[in-house]
């Protein structure tokens, strides 16, 4: 420490050696100038004089508060700005003194004159200098991997900067591409722009460049597709900068990482109603069914930070309570009464557990979400999707529960398959239960989402790490994504804004293509030996899914993210009156009860059971 201080003290003496040179020039510079070039009055003693009052006042005042009283970098804003008002704070006093005072100082503009070259002078020192470290082709920039920048605006020129000035980094920029037309011919520390997107090929090959970083931090997904698609087809590794509330500050090289399959998804900033949902759950019950799942335990987290009274959390996996209660509370004893080891397919058993935790809120996530599973064991999304949401909800309107989400998803739009029809049938159970009383129940829709348990990130993944191959239903099958914490941030908006039996429907962005997801994650894994594997569609898979159903009314909500849509009532008795003795029954009566009353033409489509061969 001691040994960097000496370091930056004797950087700032050599500063003012330079500074005071460079005053000493201007002053016989200015004089030579004011005297028509005639030497004998130029290097007279008044101008002199006037020289040495102009010295040692910018020295005592540089190191007292000016430009050495602190280390700055060479050639910054800062350092400019002290610079500027040390020169000020002696040249116009001494210009006063001289014009007023009987004292000989040479011509009464000298100081004023002087005062603006040696100015113009330091700024220029610091500018040759600050031009010489950010030129690119020093002999460790070239042991670098000569790279293009997509972008030359901010982000871009901030990146560019910190990859000359931190050559640890190993990125030599040799070329800028930017969409702007009117950049074409910009140079950027002697590097030029030399082309749009669609000269990116020809640039790598004229640049010998090997890695394509994109320097845009509110590029969107299409953006960096069609990026990755071109980096791959020139052979270069693509960095990424992270948006912009992800940097702290302006961009640095170390910033830049690899392609995330998130980025693929958008980069949409989530503004949330932070105080309708804190006045929602602060200082109130909360009890979360499915907590030891991916969308619950995030869930918990998210609330924990609203300040809620009480959170229970409930599921049928003790493992998972612990995991989920740990990542919460950061302890792991099981040892309170808000971990809660119950199923809801027992219908005394939600009784009892909402009797003893008396809940003002509840989130309910607790579902089987296989798709191929529940197709092949219909009667399993019969008795957990349905008969357990049911009993959740029984249980909860008993004590008097005054917000009530039910998690559903897309699948629940215009349903194809079990999962789907037993979600709808979900949406319609929780709408019935809004009309028997003055409390708020609703449900919320929305896609996959990213690195839950059983989602494709973990399976694909699962797959490159044995070698793969990575088994795509086909190429170009496409699925709404969200992150989990995004979504869990939109629930609890809902939960806060929602009015009484509708579905509201989170705003999903663009549907991504499993096959994208695929490439990527290949390609971030650098193994270049893992093939694509294209099976065919499952039964009840569509190639796209759907956010509403075909003729659902879609309201606004107040928030630009969260949509609404009514959905028919199916009473409760409906069933309990059902008792099925197969599971194909099953599968045909959910569907049946999913569409019945669904304003599109999907209530007539034909049943999709597919009982086996399913992979």
């Amino acid at each position: 420490m001691a040994s960097v201080l000496r370091t930056s003290r004797s950087t700032r003496w050599l500063w003012c050696l330079v500074d005071l040179f460079i005053i000493v020039v201007a002053f016989y510079v200015a004089a030579l100038l004011r005297y028509d070039l005639k030497l004998d009055l130029t290097f007279s003693a008044a101008v002199t004089l006037c020289m040495a009052i102009a010295l040692v006042a910018h020295l005592i005042i540089g190191h007292l508060w000016g430009a050495y009283a602190v280390g700055h970098e060479r050639g910054s804003y800062e350092e400019i700005i002290d610079i500027g008002l040390t020169v000020v704070t002696w040249a116009i006093p001494l210009g006063v003194i001289a014009a007023l005072s009987p004292y000989d100082l040479g011509p009464r503009s000298l100081a004023f004159t002087a005062g603006a070259l040696a100015m113009l002078g330091m700024f220029g020192a610091r500018f040759v200098l600050r031009a010489a470290r950010m030129r690119p082709g020093s002999s460790e920039e070239q042991e670098s991997r000569p790279t293009i920048i997509f972008g030359a605006g901010e982000g871009g020129r901030q990146l560019f900067r910190a990859l000359v000035r931190d050559p640890s980094v190993r990125l030599n920029p040799v070329a800028f591409i930017d969409d702007d037309p009117s950049k074409r011919r910009m140079r950027i520390g002697g590097v030029k722009v030399r082309g749009t997107r669609d000269d990116l090929l020809r640039v790598a090959e004229d640049s010998e460049a090997k890695v394509l970083a994109v320097a845009v931090p509110s590029a969107d997904s299409g953006l960096l597709q069609d990026m990755r698609r071109r980096a791959d087809e020139a052979h270069l590794e693509m960095l990424v900068l992270p948006s912009a509330g992800e940097m702290l500050g302006a961009a640095r090289g170390t910033d830049l990482r690899s392609l995330d399959v998130s980025d693929l998804l958008g980069r949409r900033p989530i503004e949330l109603d932070h105080g309708a949902i804190a006045n929602s759950i602060q200082g109130r019950t909360v009890l979360v069914t499915g907590a030891g799942g991916s969308i619950g335990s995030e869930l918990c987290r998210q609330i924990t930070r609203f300040g809620p009274a009480k959170l229970y959390l409930l599921d049928r996996d003790e493992s998972a309570l612990h995991a989920t209660q740990i990542s919460v509370t950061g302890r792991g004893l099981l040892d309170d009464d808000t971990v809660v080891l119950a199923d809801i397919r027992d219908t005394e058993r939600m009784i009892e557990v909402m009797g003893q935790t008396m809940p003002d809120i509840v989130f309910h996530a607790a579902a089987l979400k296989h798709l191929p599973l529940l197709e092949k064991y219909p009667m399993e999304a019969w008795k957990t999707n349905v008969l357990g949401t049911l009993n959740v909800l029984r249980a909860a309107q008993t004590v008097g529960v005054r917000t009530f989400v039910n998690v559903s998803t897309d699948k629940a739009a215009n349903p194809s398959c079990v999962l789907g029809y037993s979600k709808r049938i979900t949406e319609r159970l929780t709408a019935s239960f809004a009309d028997q009383g003055e409390h708020t129940y609703v449900s919320v829709r929305f896609g996959n989402v990213l690195g839950s348990r059983g989602s494709v990130i973990k399976a694909f993944t699962a797959q490159i790490e044995q070698g793969g191959p990575v088994t795509v239903t086909h190429p170009e099958v496409e699925r709404y994504f969200m992150l989990i914490p995004e979504a869990c941030q939109l629930v609890l908006q809902s939960a806060a804004i929602g009015r009484d039996g509708e579905v509201m429907v989170l705003e999903m962005g663009n549907p991504v293509k499993i096959d994208d997801v695929a490439k990527t994650l290949i390609s971030m894994s650098g193994r270049k030996d893992v093939e694509i594997a294209y099976t065919g569609l499952r039964p009840g898979e569509k190639m796209s899914e759907e956010l509403f159903t075909p003729g659902e009314s879609i309201k606004g909500t107040g928030h630009e993210l969260v949509s609404s849509v009514d959905v028919p009532r199916l009473s409760p008795t409906v069933v309990d009156e059902t008792l099925h003795r197969s599971p194909d029954a099953s599968a045909e009566w959910m569907r049946k009860h999913a569409m019945a009353g669904s304003p599109g033409p999907g209530s007539d489509r034909p049943a999709v059971v597919g009982m086996g061969g399913v992979g």
